[in-house]
């Protein structure tokens, strides 16, 4: 698989005959191991290891409803009153991130309401804070610890 702009760590890995499948520590399986499965595991990693988010306050392609149908999240991170604090939209390497992958994340935001928005290819991040209060967003230089988004999800 393509190296990502995310620190190392190691993920479990094995072949079931010719097919490659990596373990999800959340949802605690194996999975097909597919270009977006790569990037969303690193994302897991990165999420746990390097930004402190507690592995309970982690939910994987949680379902939402909208308008009459069902969609996926790719990562949301909840606070510990289990609200949703941060909403990741995971695309694939070779996805060009463009307006339409932030306009996903935003509709799904409009079901959950977190205060952070996160988009990423893998090699690319966008983290933006939603200001609800003042209707207004700010795109963040780095995605921010789980204490610091606690501290500023207002």
């Amino acid at each position: 698989m393509q190296k990502l702009n995310f620190p190392l760590s190691s993920h479990r890995m094995r072949r079931e005959g010719d097919i490659p499948r990596i373990f999800d520590p959340i949802r605690k399986k194996w999975l097909l191991l597919t270009p977006e499965e790569w990037v969303r595991q690193h994302l897991i990693h990165y999420l746990r290891d390097e930004k402190k988010c507690p592995v309970a306050l982690m939910a994987i392609e949680t379902s939402l409803q909208m308008n009459g149908m069902t969609r996926r999240s790719d990562v949301v991170i909840f606070d510990r009153a289990k609200t949703p604090l941060l909403l990741a939209e995971c695309k694939a390497p070779l996805v060009k991130l463009s307006q339409s992958a932030f306009d996903q994340a935003a509709r799904y935001n409009m079901t959950l309401k977190v205060p952070y928005l996160l988009v990423t290819n893998g090699l690319e991040h966008f983290c933006c804070h939603i200001d609800f209060e003042n209707q207004s967003y700010s795109f963040l230089t780095d995605i921010p610890d789980f204490d610091e988004m606690l501290l500023r999800k207002a």
